[in-house]
């Protein structure tokens, strides 16, 4: 993938994404895998994640946090900035800017959205929106103690190599489901984070 090699393409990222002007509507990619898991009466809640890329004289890299122990959900797992759109906010973009902001202290004037990747659905009960942005490379991460215990990054090239991701099976409420799994260094990448590299991937072309 010349992306992760070379200086960032904006315009190819672009062509890859859905655009910022209309909120992507419709299901979720991976609804298949979500069959009997998710209680159809119960609306889903609205969130939003921040995909950060970086150019770096290396190759691309993507900005990725470890949330703490303390936390109820999700503890010392990987994840990218984001969380629940709140009432304030005018739009998916608008509430991935202010949760950078918040756990990480990275302000708007360093991102630079370039669209979105196909809404996700979570086991919890949340329709997610992947932002794919921007990072300026002069950007200094701050991580909110009380949220993040590491902010990261980890190089966007093997991430888009199919020798590079694992399809791991578990036992979910009794019954066998499948999750995306990248080891990078001392980091284990999976899940809802996971999936949606994969989703990145295939939207840039990559046989994952």
């Amino acid at each position: 993938m010349t992306l992760a090699c070379a200086p960032m393409d904006a315009a190819r990222l672009h062509r890859a994404l859905l655009p910022l002007d209309a909120v992507p509507g419709g299901p979720a990619w991976n609804l298949d895998e979500l069959d009997g898991l998710l209680d159809p009466d119960r609306p889903l809640a609205q969130a939003a994640v921040l995909v950060g890329l970086v150019a770096r004289p290396e190759g691309t890299s993507v900005l990725l946090t470890r949330r703490t122990e303390t936390l109820n959900r999700h503890a010392g797992q990987v994840s990218f900035p984001g969380g629940r759109v709140d009432a304030g906010d005018a739009s998916p973009v608008h509430a991935a800017l202010r949760e950078t902001w918040e756990e990480v202290a990275i302000g708007p004037h360093l991102i630079e959205p370039l669209g979105y990747l196909d809404p996700y659905h979570t086991v919890t009960g949340f329709r997610v929106l992947p932002v794919v942005a921007r990072l300026s490379p002069d950007y200094r991460a701050v991580p909110n103690p009380d949220e993040v215990a590491d902010a990261f990054e980890v190089p966007l090239a093997p991430l888009l190599e199919r020798r590079c991701v694992e399809r791991v099976a578990a036992i979910f409420r009794g019954r066998e489901r499948h999750y995306w799994e990248y080891r990078q260094g001392p980091h284990r990448i999976w899940g809802a984070t996971a999936a949606m590299l994969v989703n990145l991937g295939r939207r840039l072309g990559a046989e994952i």
